[in-house]
């Protein structure tokens, strides 16, 4: 079986909780119809937080033998990753 290393563009914005506090929402236009999203206090629990998702979602996906989604063009693709537009690279 050969393994594929997919890229997953990441998205990280601003937000607020229910109760109104500074929160952080992350989530992976590729995987966002099928739960790929996430929040947390900070951006880096919001990107850990997807980290954890995305990995489950792709989990799953292959698992169950089914193609990951096909996200927008530059969602998924394998290159390096830099702090300034962050991706998750998940091994399947």
């Amino acid at each position: 079986m050969s393994l594929k290393t997919y890229s997953f563009k990441v998205v990280v914005e601003p937000d607020e909780d229910a109760q109104g506090n500074a929160a952080w929402y992350a989530y992976c236009p590729a995987l966002e119809s099928v739960g790929g999203a996430a929040s947390g206090r900070t951006r880096e629990e919001a990107l850990s937080n997807i980290n954890d998702v995305v990995h489950m979602i792709v989990q799953e996906f292959t698992e169950e033998g089914k193609p990951l989604p096909e996200g927008p063009k530059d969602s998924v693709e394998i290159e390096e990753v830099s702090a300034e537009e962050p991706r998750i690279a998940v091994t399947a």
